[in-house]
């Protein structure tokens, strides 16, 4: 005779109901990973496709060394050419123009996009290093120096707010503040700190929280041996609250690279021909305009004729940008483990 057993769980309808939420729960997240994966396949595939090729040396090498061109595509003598804007110039000089026919030209097709990886690496770098360098100095001054008050809470509560302000109203403070007021023009100077103020709220208030996350008995052991302030932070704070901080701008990194607002009022041109080392003076350097992977995305996708070659551009261009992005982060992972390797609590 089989006893039934008494601990054995009952299917009440609050129990039923806590089975349906996890599974609408459940469902919901593996939408949403469902729908990413989809995005990040379908840029791979098709990207991968351009960039990538099965002939040595397995690397479309001008699409990454290239400046992008005008594609010129017409038929002669029976043959459909395809060449680039200075392929095409050398072409009409060797060869009769008049048989030339069917001609038909596609911006930004064609060559590749070596000036953009350029600018967004310069963007991304410079703007995470301002921030990390102003954020860390405020979140010191809010963890370690300010005493509690309404006027310090109001600080707190502005920056939790400007972290939720759309990019395109940095990008239009940008525009006023660095752009015009100072007098900086379309420059990498004015992109950098109008990207870095976007992200200074991320970067403040995760510095902050693992400066906190250090045990206080760090700082009245040091305060204890006769160290200053200053000394207690520098030896026996910063350097535990280091890992902490460095996820920050992982964090600023990822909302830095795929900003396209801030940068089209303040950093990028469409095109620029020439690189920013490619100068008269040094000083010149942080004082012009660049290319950058996702306003070249946003031109090529929304403000030139679409047609099959765009498309090729549109998809390789978002291939590259995520690789970038990617190895740009998981530099600064790969740091953030080594340090906290290093760090014995």
């Amino acid at each position: 005779m089989v006893t039934k057993n008494p601990f054995e769980r009952k299917m009440t309808s609050a129990t039923k109901w806590q089975i349906g939420m996890t599974w609408f729960f459940r469902l919901c997240t593996y939408f949403i990973l469902g729908c990413a994966a989809y995005i990040f396949l379908d840029i791979g595939i098709k990207g991968g496709r351009e960039v990538f090729q099965l002939a040595p040396p397995f690397i479309n090498v001008p699409f990454l060394t290239e400046r992008p061109e005008t594609l010129h595509v017409f038929d002669y003598e029976g043959q459909e050419l395809k060449l680039g804007a200075a392929d095409y110039q050398v072409f009409l000089e060797e060869n009769d123009e008049s048989r030339i026919q069917n001609e038909h030209t596609y911006v930004y097709c064609s060559g590749g996009i070596f000036p953009a990886i350029v600018g967004t690496v310069l963007l991304v770098t410079g703007s995470v290093v301002i921030a990390l360098f102003l954020g860390v100095i405020s979140a010191i001054f809010l963890s370690e120096y300010s005493k509690r008050g309404p006027f310090i809470q109001a600080i707190r509560l502005a920056i939790i707010n400007l972290a939720g302000v759309p990019s395109i109203v940095f990008g239009i403070f940008g525009a006023a503040m660095f752009v015009n007021f100072l007098d900086w023009n379309i420059s990498l100077m004015a992109g950098w700190f109008t990207l870095a103020f976007m992200v200074l709220p991320i970067v403040i208030t995760a510095s902050e929280e693992s400066l906190r996350a250090v045990p206080h008995g760090f700082r009245e052991g040091s305060l204890a041996l006769g160290a200053t302030q200053w000394q207690t932070i520098r030896t026996n704070v910063l350097p535990y609250a280091l890992p902490g901080i460095l996820t920050s701008s992982v964090l600023g990194i990822t909302r830095v690279a795929g900003e396209t607002a801030p940068i089209m009022f303040t950093a990028a041109y469409v095109v620029r021909d020439e690189l920013p080392w490619e100068v008269a003076k040094l000083s010149d350097f942080f004082f012009q305009g660049v290319m950058a992977l996702p306003y070249h995305i946003y031109v090529v996708a929304a403000k030139v004729p679409q047609n099959e070659y765009t498309s090729k551009v549109q998809y390789a261009t978002c291939f590259v940008f995520l690789i970038i992005v990617f190895l740009i982060a998981l530099t600064s992972i790969i740091l953030r483990m080594k340090v906290r390797e290093k760090i014995k609590w």
